[in-house]
């Protein structure tokens, strides 16, 4: 493995935060001795460079996560980082996730999927969001009934399809996966508890404490359940599962991120810094392990 052509940019909502995502990767990549290529994908059509031997997957979003250049990528037969194409399809649709979590016994809250204009059966408090979006985009928590068509309409501009959850009231948390290393726990304070597309890229807004401090109990109970999600969903390589945490000691899921944000500040990392793991080794770990999932 000597040159890595790292994606980034895209064509989807994420743009800009993929971009910002990528040049950390190759900045670090390089910085490891290897020959990398940052490459701004600015179309669905286009030619990887000559002599690539492994793709760094940092697109977010729409033909990033959703399997389409993953299986642009197969017909290539280069190897490349993360879910393969079918896994990252399931775990970028939300629906599609909540099925496979009924079926494997993933704890999840309640949901019901809706058209515009279609009345909600769920009680509030709810959250609204597209099922095929991420980060946060389009996301909104409805606590009183004034708040429900504009945050229908909100998730509308995304998605004709639209996901409803009953809000579980607790500790936001996120865990990080890598191989099979189950990192330690995020655990995000947002202002009002309420981590949405402000939240997550206002420098400052949001407070992340590395490892959570809960208890031994619910760490275990979070970082197994993490797992069990990964597996579930068939991913490889990394990925970073989001969990509610009730006051109680319950976690429910709410989805799997298969290409999490990937700045030296971005979740995933924090979590394996934690884990001993600093940046660089961490993007030359997964760099490494795309190879072995083709050996």
């Amino acid at each position: 493995m000597k040159r890595i052509t790292v994606l980034m940019g895209g064509v989807s909502a994420e743009r800009e935060i993929s971009l910002n995502s990528g040049r950390a990767v190759a900045a670090a990549l390089a910085s490891r001795g290897f020959d990398v290529i940052p490459f701004d994908v600015t179309s669905e059509q286009f030619e990887l460079p000559a002599g690539t031997d492994v793709v760094f997957i940092a697109l977010h979003g729409t033909f990033g996560e959703d399997g389409q250049v993953q299986a642009f990528l197969d017909k290539t037969g280069v190897p490349y980082t993360g879910s393969d194409a079918a896994s990252s399809r399931d775990a970028f649709d939300k629906i599609i996730s909540k099925h496979c979590f009924e079926r494997h016994g993933v704890n999840t809250p309640r949901y019901e999927v809706l058209r515009q204009g279609q009345p909600r059966t769920l009680p509030l408090p709810v959250v609204v969001k597209p099922p095929r979006q991420g980060s946060s985009i389009g996301l909104a928590k409805v606590m009183r009934e004034e708040e429900w068509a504009g945050a229908v309409e909100l998730a509308a501009q995304y998605d004709r399809d639209i996901l409803v959850e009953c809000f579980i009231p607790g500790r936001e948390l996120t865990v990080g996966v890598v191989g099979d290393q189950v990192l330690p726990i995020v655990e995000i304070r947002a202002p009002q508890g309420h981590y949405d597309y402000k939240a997550k890229y206002t420098k400052g807004a949001t407070e992340y404490l590395c490892p959570a401090p809960i208890d031994p109990d619910a760490t275990r109970a979070c970082q197994e359940l993490a797992w069990k999600t990964f597996t579930a969903l068939r991913a490889r390589g990394l990925g970073r599962v989001d969990i509610r945490l009730t006051d109680d000691g319950v976690p429910y899921v709410l989805e799997l991120n298969s290409i999490p944000g990937f700045t030296e500040t971005s979740l995933l990392p924090k979590a394996a810094r934690a884990a001993g793991i600093e940046f660089a080794e961490l993007c030359e770990k997964i760099a490494r392990l795309a190879i072995a999932s083709r050996a």
